[in-house]
Parts: structure tokens; sequence; C-alpha cells
């Protein structure tokens, strides 16, 4: 596919890194002094940009690739899963934001500290660097397949692991010597550019579909196969299923707290919004990135509508019957939208939409690398000095951040080039697993969280298992999990459970382990969450 791409292809992703390599050097300019200026930006980031990247670090390839897809074989339910995320936030902007203010914490697993000793921050940041590694390694690996197709017209493994090494390079690059600053700079130029590429295939699919824009609306309300409309934007029914993952219900139970522990508890995203100056200013640009995100993700569900009327309908496309859609690479299933791409897009267009699908992946990728790199200085590094009796000066700690970032690559890389092997020599779909292993992370620490700014209850023990507990029981509800359970003939029934509902389960277990553990009070703060939230 590499012999498709004409010149004018070659100059967009020439220029894209030029600018990129441009924006990072511009905004590298500024010294940084200590880890506050590193992972925090001094606390001095407008809201309007905070907003901007917390909305490209929620956005990846996943979204680019997979919201079509969406679109394509479904209606627009998944936008009504923003009613948990709107909820999640008015949750965050009164419990958790304020907190992370007053104790001045540099990453959200500090505030564990305080409230169950420093094991329990450790602990928790443990948990979140393991499910990083593999989300983030999984999600680099899924837009290194696309870039690989695009680029080199295959996804032999030397070209698909050449494609992981250059968008962990480049991500680490331009994000290595700013920090946390230069992050959420490039963050708003990476969003600028793959919502860009998502407007010019909604306007190039506009004008190649002959109907109009009420004739394809009405093709849309009633499919010509007599499902459901594809406009629907809330779903009522009552199945608790896998199929039943875009439901309201799931959207105010399961998506509101992946919403509350992705806004409040990871690291990658909290991060940003406490680069503000005040809790106030925190909170406005957390609402704003979700104000913002509603229209992004309609546009890359709309084009999965468009692509249905351009496959599916081929009355309204002036043809007698619809070709055959062949959504395979090199005999790897892909998306519709990848489909488009490789087959359909003219010249200049395939450009933009691989950076698209780079910038898309980069603006994830750098995140993960500056957050992952906070947790390892501020929670596991520097205690440990301090507990050795040892003293560094600022600017040790800024090298070791970046020091971090480096050691976050390899790992990402490494968990990318393994999810390409492992996808080929074993039947265990451990990309599924990886993908949603941060669902698995967010169990433990809502119980262990909601403990702390709720109950007196829990200590350092009871944190542990309650961490280790919604992991295991999140993963016991993993189909692949429970066809080996049920080959040991031990009398297990199979559960079909929707994850939104999985995260339900597993954090009140996590919860009420947690709250079993007796208080210990030479671990944390007598006077810490619970006092301050009867207080307000």
């Amino acid at each position: 596919m590499a012999a498709n791409l004409t010149a004018f292809d070659w100059s967009i992703f020439f220029g894209y890194f030029v600018l990129i390599a441009a924006s990072g050097w511009w905004f590298s300019r500024k010294k940084v002094n200590d880890t506050n200026d590193f992972f925090l930006g001094g606390k001095q980031m407008p809201i309007w940009l905070v907003a901007i990247s917390v909305l490209a670090t929620a956005q990846s390839a996943a979204t680019f690739l997979g919201g079509p897809d969406q679109g394509y074989r479904a209606d627009l339910s998944y936008l009504a899963t923003n009613i948990g995320t709107i909820l999640a936030a008015i949750f965050v902007a009164k419990f958790l934001i304020p907190r992370f203010y007053q104790y001045k914490v540099t990453t959200v697993y500090e505030l564990l500290e305080i409230r169950f000793g420093e094991k329990a921050k450790k602990q928790a940041g443990s948990m979140y660097l393991f499910g990083r590694v593999f989300a983030s390694g999984a999600r680099l690996y899924m837009a290194a397949i696309a870039v690989a197709m695009i680029l080199f017209g295959n996804i032999e493994a030397v070209n698909v692991v050449l494609a992981i090494l250059i968008l962990a390079t480049i991500g680490l690059l331009y994000s290595l010597v700013g920090g946390i600053r230069s992050v959420i700079y490039s963050d708003a130029i990476q969003c600028g550019v793959y919502v860009g590429a998502a407007i010019a295939v909604l306007y190039y699919l506009l004008a190649i579909i002959p109907a109009d824009f009420s004739q394809i609306v009405a093709a849309l309300d009633s499919p010509i196969n007599g499902d459901a409309s594809k406009l629907t934007l809330f779903n009522f029914d009552w199945d608790f299923s896998s199929k039943g993952v875009f439901t309201v219900w799931a959207s105010i139970s399961g998506f509101m707290l992946l919403s509350i522990a992705s806004f409040g508890m990871d690291q990658d995203m909290t991060q940003r919004i406490l680069t503000c100056k005040s809790s106030v200013e925190s909170a406005k640009a957390m609402l704003w990135s979700v104000v913002l995100v509603l229209p992004v993700v309609f546009m890359f569900v709309a084009i999965g509508l468009l692509l249905y009327i351009f496959y599916q309908r081929p009355d309204l496309m002036g043809m007698s019957q619809a070709s055959e859609v062949v959504q395979t690479f090199d005999g790897e299933k892909i998306t519709i939208f990848m489909t488009f791409v490789l087959n359909e897009m003219p010249s200049g267009l395939r450009g933009l939409v691989t950076v698209g699908i780079v910038a898309a992946a980069l603006s994830t990728l750098n995140s993960g690398l500056n957050s992952m790199s906070s947790v390892v200085i501020q929670d596991l590094y520097r205690p440990w000095l301090l507990a050795k009796g040892k003293t560094k000066d600022a600017q040790h700690f800024v090298s070791a951040g970046r020091l971090g970032m480096v050691v976050a690559a390899l790992a990402l890389s490494a968990m990318a080039i393994l999810s390409f092997y492992w996808q080929r020599y074993t039947d265990t779909p451990l990309l599924a697993f990886a993908l949603s292993v941060m669902v698995f992370s967010y169990s433990g620490l809502l119980g262990v969280y909601f403990n702390a700014l709720f109950t007196r209850r829990g200590n350092s023990k009871s944190v542990l298992a309650a961490l280790i507990s919604g992991f295991i029981v999140t993963l016991l509800f993993q189909s692949y999990i429970q066809d080996q359970l049920l080959g040991l003939d031990i009398g297990w029934v199979k559960i079909d459970l929707a994850f939104p509902y999985q995260l339900c389960v597993a954090s009140a277990i996590s919860f009420t382990i947690c709250y079993l553990g007796k208080p210990d009070e030479s671990e944390h703060n007598p006077q810490s969450f619970a006092h301050l939230a009867e207080e307000n």
C-alpha cells in the first residue's frame, strides 16, 4: 500500500513531523527547575489548554478507528454514555479535586498516603503502572498496525515493530525536555490534527455519496434490513449482557464509575487537571473537556454512519447491488474505517488520515509517559531515597523524571511488540485483556478511594486486599477466563455481564474488603477525608 502514497501524501506526512518537532522545541524552551515544573507545569496552565489536553488524552487511535466502527455496526447510543461522564465530572469536582489541591499532591496516590499510609500509596501507584503498561502498550500496537498498513503496505513483524519504535520515539522526544508543559501544548496540536482529519473525511464522504442529506437521514432512521434506527441515542433496554453495553442504565452506573476513576484516580488523566492554578480552575477545565468530547466523538461515529450508507445502501450510491466488503488485510480482520482508508481514500486525504492516526496515538502515548514517570519518581523513588536517608537536589529529580519517561517508553514499546506476537501464536485474546486492563485496576481503586472519602475504615493491608480483589473479580467475569474454568469441571456457571456492570460488582466487593480493615491510627491521619466530608 506504500506504493499508493503519492508525493502529496508524503509531503503531508513530512509537514506533520516538522510541525511537532518545531512545537516540541518551542514549548521546551522554558527551563524546568523542579518536579513541580516537570510534572505539574508549575500549576500555571490555562483552563482552555488543559481542557483540550484532557480531551486529547481521553482519545486514542482506538477511538479514531473504533468510533467509526461503532457507527457502522450500531447506532448513536455510545454518545449517551456521556451522561455518566458528566455526573462523574461533577463528583470529581466536588469530592476529589479540592483535596488534591488542599494536600498539594503531585500524584493522585499521595492522597492515599495521608489516609492509609505510605504502603497504600505505593500499592495504588504500582497497580496504576501495571494497568497503564498493558493499556497504553496495546493502544500503541493498534496505532502501529494502522501506520504499518498505510506506510509499508503490509503488517510483517519488522514493519510493525518499526512503526512501534517510530511512534514511541517521536512521543518521547517532543515531551522529554519540557515535561508536562510540552505534553499539554503538543496535545492541543495533536487534537487539532486528528479532529481536522475527521472533518476532512466527513466532508469527503458527504461529497461522494450522491444522496442528499434528507435521504441519508431517512436511510439511517429506517435500515433496509429491518433493524432499529441507527439514529437511536437513548437505549432503555434492560439488557445487562455483553450486548447491552451502551444502555442508559449502563451509562448512569458503570460508565459513571469508569469516568470517576478516569478523571480522579488515574494519574494519566488527573495529572493534566492538576496543572491549573486552583481547584476551581481545575474543575472548570475538566467540565469543559466533557463538553468538548461530545462533538468530537459524534464526528467519529458519524463517519461510521456514512460508511454504512456507502457500503450497505447501493440504492443511494446509484448502484444496482452492494459489493462485498472485505474487512481483511494480510489475513487479519480490520475495522471498516481502515478498509475505507486502504481502498477508497484519494491522494492527500490518505496522508491526512495517516497523520490523524499518528496524532491520536501520540496524544495518548506522551501523556502516559509523563504520568508513569511521575508515579515512579514521586511515589516510589523519592520515598525510597528518604528511607535510605539520602537527600538530592531538585534537578536530580527532574533528571530522574526524564529517565523515567525513557524507561516508560521502553516498557510500552515492549508491551506493543508482545501484543503483536501474542496475537499470532496463541488463542488467548491478550489485546482484549490489555485494552480493558485499566478497568481491572479501576475496580480496586474505586473501592479504596470511596473508603478514603466517606468512611474512617481501612488500613494498608485491607487496601492491598481490595486492589487485588477488584482485579481478580473483574478478571473472573471475562469470557475467556470463564471458558477455562468451565473446562475444569468445578461446577462453574458462565456469567455474561456487560463490562460496566462488571465494574459495579467488582468495585462494591473491593469497597467491602477495604472497609473490613480495622483503622490503624499509626498509619494514617485520623482527621482525614471522612471527617472533612462531614464538615463540608
